[in-house]
């Protein structure tokens, strides 16, 4: 499995606007509906599946970095998206440090599988200081696709 496999790649948003945790929810969510990767009327209800499920606990993993995710039954196939932000925003990481980086991950309810692997393919790259680097240095949406194929091909 690839991060090209499953990250939607027209949604990726290289300057968040929100400046909340919920907020960047949100817009990673609205972004994957208004690049047609999930039906808008499904955002509501995405966005406050992933919510509930980070108040159970962050997932914010520290080093700049969070990955949101949730199974949802609406959600038919693996699907993700990336949002940077250059000023940073309070996910009650593990480490308290601000988040940049932040993957969120929308799986079918119904393959566990599926999800297990996506998590953890994108943990093995975050985990590595020069993809989280580049990432928080990309600083528009061509270069963090870039930056996806690249570590997909490496």
């Amino acid at each position: 499995m690839k991060l090209t496999d499953f990250v939607h790649m027209e949604s990726v948003i290289a300057e968040l606007q929100a400046k909340d945790r919920n907020g960047v929810v949100r817009e990673l969510v609205q972004s994957l509906a208004d690049h047609g990767a999930i039906a808008p009327e499904l955002v509501d209800t995405l966005v406050k599946s992933t919510i509930l499920r980070e108040n159970q606990g962050s997932t914010g993993f520290g080093k700049g970095v969070a990955v949101p995710h949730v199974k949802h039954e609406k959600i038919t196939k693996l699907l993700a998206t990336v949002g940077r932000s250059s000023h940073g925003v309070d996910f009650a990481a593990l480490d308290r440090s601000p988040v940049y980086t932040i993957f969120l991950l929308l799986s079918p309810k119904s393959d566990a599988d599926a999800h297990l692997a996506a998590m953890e393919k994108i943990f093995r790259h975050l985990q590595r200081d020069n993809f989280r680097r580049f990432l928080r240095q990309a600083d528009t949406q061509e270069a963090i696709q870039e930056l996806m194929i690249e570590v997909d091909e490496a």
